[in-house]
């Protein structure tokens, strides 16, 4: 075994990581709110439609989006390795990132990361077995009047504002502790980053919690 993947495979490494794929992810996150708030256009699903024909058939897009699902995949794999070494360790205990005191460890989200990441892994294969699955294998092409649709029930949209609720309490920890982990701390930064992770935790659950809401009252 080399030393590149001992130090993968060590506990240092693997909360590296953890950081890095999560901060991939969180960019990703806006990204995605950026092309689904078309779905708010007043057009139909005219351009929401030709949004999700183009991330279907784009070339360079198709590349990234396989990265995606594979650091999807790692930064689950991780923390449920992470929790389990925990738990190993400290009886009880359940998983945290600790890497210094300054992200709260003592906190909900700290505590329950991996839990609210089964959840959100969970929640993941549910909203891509409901859209991405049926464009990519079902041949559906109008995405738009999927979404449509399944907005007008009330209890699916109750699920995905309850889904958007843990992933904003999962970034709330995971934002801080990324960059804790990174070691990009600074008496003079920190405090701005830990105001934009908070910032951010709350506003981008926020924008993809209000979609299926105002879909569902125009209905």
């Amino acid at each position: 075994m080399s030393w590149f993947t001992q130090f993968l495979t060590s506990s240092i490494g693997r909360k590296l990581l953890m950081s890095l794929t999560g901060l991939f992810l969180v960019i990703f996150l806006l990204i995605h709110l950026i092309g689904n708030l078309q779905l708010l256009a007043a057009d139909g699903g005219e351009s929401f439609n030709h949004y999700a024909e183009f991330m279907a058939h784009n070339p360079l897009i198709q590349v990234v989006s396989k990265g995606l699902y594979f650091f999807i995949l790692l930064h689950a794999y991780q923390g449920i390795v992470l929790w389990m070494k925990n738990r190993a360790a400290r009886g009880n205990e359940r998983y945290a990132v600790q890497v210094t005191r300054a992200v709260n460890t003592n906190s909900f989200a700290a505590k329950n990361m991996a839990w609210l990441g089964i959840i959100i892994f969970v929640f993941l294969i549910i909203h891509m077995g409901q859209f991405w699955f049926k464009m990519k294998f079902g041949g559906e092409t109008d995405l738009y009047g999927l979404v449509s649709i399944l907005y007008t029930d009330p209890i699916w949209v109750a699920f995905y504002i309850v889904c958007m609720i843990i992933v904003a309490v999962h970034l709330w920890h995971g934002f801080q502790s990324s960059f804790q982990t990174l070691g990009l701390n600074h008496p003079k930064y920190s405090p701005l980053i830990r105001f934009l992770g908070k910032a951010y935790s709350v506003l981008i659950p926020l924008g993809f919690a209000m979609i299926p809401i105002i879909m569902f009252l125009n209905k």
